[in-house]
């Protein structure tokens, strides 16, 4: 959790007292290639005990395409950002980042405010 990742601390635990947070198969796979040793490994896995995983499934995936054909030329929507965004829109979730840009022209997605008090949101 090091790296400068403050306001993600804050921010998570002001979301974790108010609901049980879940997180993308995509935004796990995106951790797990940033650690850069098994004892960072470990450390995330840990961390991760926190979290429901939403894993990939049709419905998903039909959304991230949809996002794609829709958003791809237009804003520059990446595969991973368009998965992301899929499983919140999937499932009818709030959705926190410090990447706004990447996600700010998603209609129908709930994206919260980062970092800031959270318990007015969700």
């Amino acid at each position: 959790m090091g790296r400068g990742v403050r306001e993600a601390v804050s921010s998570f635990r002001q979301i974790e007292q108010q609901a049980f947070p879940a997180i993308s198969a995509i935004t796990q796979m995106e951790l797990t290639i940033g650690c850069r040793s098994k004892a960072e490994l470990r450390t995330l896995d840990r961390f991760l005990l926190r979290f429901q995983v939403i894993k990939l499934n049709e419905q998903t995936s039909d959304v991230a395409i949809d996002l794609l054909r829709r958003y791809r030329v237009s804003h520059g929507l990446l595969i991973a950002d368009a998965l992301i965004a899929a499983s919140a829109l999937s499932l009818d979730m709030s959705f926190v980042t410090k990447n706004q840009s990447d996600y700010r022209f998603i209609p129908g997605l709930r994206l919260l405010a980062y970092p800031q008090p959270l318990a007015t949101q969700l």
